[in-house]
């Protein structure tokens, strides 16, 4: 609810403050005293459209300032919170018009757009004035208050229809892709069945580049690699066609002899000769390591033929698929499995096709069943705010609310346009409800759907105007009707009529004063004797009226009846 609302140079309004109970307040004071611009004051305070001209004759700015009270689940506080705000069992709002006419809003404490009050004051505050039906100007929103005055039948079949409706579209989503693409899909599956037919022909091996490589070099090089390991293996074991050449084998032999007799003499020499005979064994070792090397070397031109057709084999599948055959190989398993995936894309639009057939009857008799709901509830709604008016001097109007339904408009929402129309005479042909009433019937409309449909969703109720052109019973009629919607929420009316404000839970009186250049407004709370004085003020005009104060005293004491 909204605790507390500070307004500052805006229009007549110097410096007010007011305190606001949690049920009915109503406002109230001279013609001129500024009781709209209390109404201003909240519409700037939720998002509404700023105006240099509402600023005070002399200030700089208008300032208004709003303390929400707010339970942690209120899906306003989720909102602050996204916008930086900090809430802590409140919500500080703020809004600043220069007398250049530029705005700034601050919520929680941190500077925030405009539009994000107006976000949240449709969480928080449902204004009703002249100019403020936004919801009967919405033709969306009857169906939404429709909706939540039938409950729990509603949103049972809303739930079960909307499963169905989201199912639907993501099946239609998929199936229109599929069909739209076919051709597309169908070119990709022709490139990869013809690259992974490419690669198929090939057949490469892991690695197998890397090793064709080395075997290709190996082979360009086969008489110089001969060349020197022979003469490499001629210099270790020695050469047969020349007995008489020195080789390592020999020499290390020679140098183990010329120690042979000393080592028993010097154990380092004896180290020094161990080491001459792990070189001679060494030397053996690598010499016929050498030799089957040379066994094994072949100079074959036909092996070095095939070498390089397999590699041009290779390369080119390296141009297309790959730096190397294992990312070839890796591309082919991917490709593979994306061709698989096209080609039974044939299949998925069948599976499709046939869920369609399935979800659509489903989805139409859930329409149906919603409809029904809706059917329902209207009946129930229509009757209910047509006795409400009675009760608000509006007792010739007749309000209808008429659900049409298209099966071939399958929406979110289901399949119906909700209308709420307005026959305000007797004989009257019926209209949308934006259209066939004034200003004044507007919000009276407004308030008999509010006290039929009070849900609790909005903490607060602002009407203006509400009293417009009744009096009388019909006036006390809609005091005793904004005090049971006050049962169920805040309730903040601005009246110049006494019947109204006497079932007030709290009466805010705007009061001017003027020093023949500047007229300023504040606003206070007035209770016994002075409430007394302001209703018959209100009643007759003058406040120490002993006629107009025994009205008043019979206007309090009856409302309080009432409750």
């Amino acid at each position: 609810m909204l605790r507390e609302l500070r307004i500052q140079g805006l229009g007549v309004i110097d410096d007010a403050r007011l305190d606001l109970s949690p049920g009915l307040n109503v406002v109230t004071g001279e013609t001129g005293a500024g009781k709209t611009m209390v109404v201003q004051g909240l519409g700037l305070l939720l998002g509404g459209r700023s105006d240099a001209g509402l600023v005070r004759g002399g200030a700089d700015k208008a300032f208004v300032e709003g303390i929400v009270e707010l339970d942690s689940g209120h899906p306003a506080v989720a909102r602050a919170e996204e916008a930086g705000a900090e809430v802590d069992g409140e919500l500080i709002l703020a809004r600043t018009v220069s007398g250049q006419g530029r705005s700034r809003a601050h919520i929680g404490g941190r500077s925030a757009p405009v539009g994000v009050l107006g976000e949240l004051g449709e969480l928080l505050v449902a204004v009703h004035g002249q100019a403020d039906q936004w919801r009967l100007q919405r033709p969306e929103q009857h169906r939404v208050m429709l909706d939540d005055f039938g409950g729990k039948p509603i949103a049972t079949a809303l739930a079960a229809y909307r499963a169905l409706h989201q199912d639907w579209q993501d099946t239609r989503a998929e199936l229109t892709e599929l069909t739209d693409r076919a051709r597309e899909r169908a070119q990709r599956l022709d490139l990869l069945t013809s690259a992974l037919e490419d690669i198929e022909r090939v057949e490469p091996v892991p690695g197998e580049d890397v090793d064709l490589a080395a075997e290709s070099e190996k082979l360009s090089h086969a008489d110089g690699l001969r060349e020197g390991a022979g003469a490499a293996h001629d210099l270790l074991a020695g050469d047969e066609a020349n007995d008489d050449a020195p080789h390592v084998i020999e020499l290390v032999a020679r140098a183990r002899q010329a120690l042979g007799g000393l080592i028993a003499h010097d154990g380092d020499l004896a180290a020094l000769e161990g080491r001459m005979q792990e070189l001679g064994v060494l030397a053996a070792d690598i010499a016929a390591d050498l030799a089957s090397y040379l066994a094994d070397l072949e100079i074959d031109p036909a092996r070095m033929e095939q070498v390089q057709q397999r590699r041009a084999e290779l390369t080119a599948l390296l141009r297309k698929y790959g730096e190397s055959i294992d990312d070839v190989l890796v591309w082919s398993k991917g490709a593979a499995a994306e061709a698989a995936e096209l080609a039974g894309s044939d299949d998925r639009i069948e599976a499709l096709r046939g869920h369609l057939e399935e979800l659509e009857p489903k989805l139409d008799a859930a329409a149906r069943k919603l409809s029904k709901a809706r059917d329902a509830a209207a009946k129930k709604l229509q009757k209910a705010v047509t006795g409400e008016l009675a009760h608000l001097a509006m007792g010739s109007a007749k309000l209808t609310v008429e659900v049409t339904s298209d099966p071939a408009h399958r929406g979110p929402h289901g399949v119906d346009e909700v209308e709420i129309l307005l026959a305000a005479n007797a004989g009257a042909a019926p209209r949308s409800v934006a259209k066939a009433a004034s200003g004044g019937e507007l919000s009276r409309v407004m308030l008999a759907l509010e006290v039929v449909t009070a849900t609790g969703s909005v903490p607060t109720f602002v009407f203006d105007e509400v009293d417009a052109g009744v009096g009388g019973s019909a006036a006390l009629d809609i005091g005793a009707r904004l005090a049971k919607l006050a049962q169920h929420a805040q309730v903040i009316v601005v009246t110049h009529l006494a019947q109204v404000a006497a079932y007030a839970d709290r009466q805010l009186v705007v009061h001017k004063s003027s020093d023949g250049h500047i007229t300023a407004s504040g606003v206070t709370a007035v209770e016994g004797d002075e409430r007394l004085a302001e209703l018959a003020r209100m009643l007759g005009g003058v406040s120490d009226s002993a006629a107009a104060r025994q009205h008043a005293q019979e206007l309090l004491d009856g409302a309080r009846q009432d409750r």
